[in-house]
């Protein structure tokens, strides 16, 4: 699939600073709270069923490509250290939650979650077997580290009853993954793989990254090849998202040249043209899935979710976040425990929640949540139906919006229906800029605080 002279013309149009919009409004709106009691009125006075994140952020190396919240260490003494603040703050946080909540998911990110020891991690589980009780079909998954994984770790996450797993490729190529710190061999990926599926894990996501240092079609298409083999059930591409000015490791990949817009539209391409061509449906911004799995269920039945953890088949769920950096989502809004370790250890001492930032929604920002939603997991909306769910006349209400919309259109990233509009093929590309229409709060001139849309 080549890129065409009109392609070129959209990405040097429409390639600049945007949000992935896995909340809104984005994390960067939420302000300081010194009290924080507003934030957990949904946990307290709701019934809706809960969703747990927990944030383990140790690694034991940086990979310079990385925009997570991670602690750089070998020392595996705090991970113990980590599980006695998360016990403390598991304690205060049931202090606010009434009985009767089940939990119908749960998911472990990082950082690594495998740089826990086996024993670590049965140890975590009985923390959170104390404090909640799960549905009997929750969905459980964790983050993995291929390089740091052993029998041990996958033995100890299922007996936890978890079925879901993801873990980074990245690339295979064995120039760039020098490039990026994160040396990782095929063999690596193949073991993880058996590992996981040895042990109950009947959903597997593989991670890879497009926009990375010394890429070509040529490369990638190799990467695809070895990545196919393992048969994964989803696949993440994420367009690798430079912000050196919050990641000052991602300087690093600069020595080496990062691919130009053009080069990444080719690789997106790329990807979708094998993935596609392979099985696997394309679901949205940056997630393909086989077409029995449940993600591919819920986009047909415009069901499906989109959230901090990406896409999601649960709707209406509280999420609770634990851990630092964490953020919690629900009725009332969002809330985000503190970044800095020892502020977060400081806050559990006195026997408070280590939360420093939220944002209570207004309605019309759950209108607009709503709209970006099911624009970039539906691929297209119904005016008829917005207006009857929110009470109001869309047409007139984002008349601003839709007149935004008027260029996209034209440029065939958009087709009007007599319901609304639809994405094109070609608009999926560009889906965070149609978002970006229904943004109250978008200021151009704060705009580069975000990744390139392409």
């Amino acid at each position: 699939m080549q890129i065409t002279s009109q392609d070129l013309r959209l990405i040097e149009k429409y390639n600049r600073p945007g949000p992935r919009y896995t909340s809104y409004p984005p994390a960067n709106h939420f302000r300081e709270y010194e009290d924080y009691t507003p934030l957990m009125a949904g946990v307290e006075d709701g019934d809706a069923p809960l969703s747990l994140y927990f944030h383990l952020p140790f690694c034991e190396t940086l990979c310079w490509f990385c925009g997570c919240h991670q602690i750089t260490t070998l020392d595996r003494n705090r991970g113990s250290d980590y599980l006695d603040l998360l016990e403390r703050e598991l304690e205060i946080f049931a202090q606010h939650l009434p009985a009767g909540r089940e939990a119908v998911q749960m998911h472990f990110g990082g950082g690594t979650p495998n740089f826990f020891t086996s024993a670590q991690i049965d140890r975590l589980a009985s923390m959170i077997d104390r404090h909640f009780t799960f549905s009997h079909d929750a969905e459980k998954s964790v983050e993995l580290d291929p390089r740091r994984l052993n029998r041990e770790h996958v033995e100890a996450f299922a007996r936890m009853g978890l079925t879901r797993a993801s873990f980074g490729v990245q690339d295979s190529n064995p120039e760039v993954q020098k490039v990026i710190h994160r040396l990782q061999p095929q063999a690596m990926n193949v073991e993880a793989m058996q590992m996981l599926r040895d042990n109950g894990f009947n959903s597997v996501n593989l991670d890879l990254i497009y926009g990375l240092p010394l890429q070509t079609c040529d490369s990638f298409s190799a990467t695809l090849d070895e990545v196919l083999e393992l048969k994964p059930d989803r696949f993440a591409i994420f367009n690798y998202a430079h912000v050196p000015w919050m990641r000052p490791a991602q300087k690093l990949l600069e020595k080496a040249g990062l691919p130009d817009a053009e080069t990444k539209m080719q690789l997106l391409k790329l990807c979708i043209e094998r993935l596609t061509a392979e099985g696997y449906v394309y679901i949205g911004m940056d997630h393909f899935a086989l077409p029995d799995d449940e993600l591919v269920q819920a986009q047909r039945e415009q069901s499906l979710q989109r959230n901090f953890q990406g896409y999601s088949t649960r709707a209406g769920v509280e999420i609770c976040g634990f851990g630092i950096s964490s953020i919690s989502q629900g009725s009332i809004g969002f809330h985000q425990n503190m970044k800095d370790l020892e502020s977060y250890r400081a806050c559990l001492s006195q026997g408070k929640l280590p939360i420093t930032k939220g944002y209570e929604l207004t309605d019309e920002d759950r209108m607009r949540a709503d709209v970006i939603m099911r624009l970039m997991c539906d691929l297209s909306l119904d005016f008829g139906a917005m207006s009857e769910k929110w009470n109001v006349n869309f047409e007139s209400h984002f008349a601003e919006a839709l007149k935004q919309l008027a260029e996209p259109a034209e440029d065939g990233l958009l087709v009007w229906t007599d319901r609304g509009f639809a994405v094109t093929e070609r608009g999926r590309l560009f889906i965070r800029n149609l978002a970006m229409c229904f943004d109250a709060y978008l200021d151009p001139a704060v705009a580069g605080r975000y990744s390139k849309t392409v």
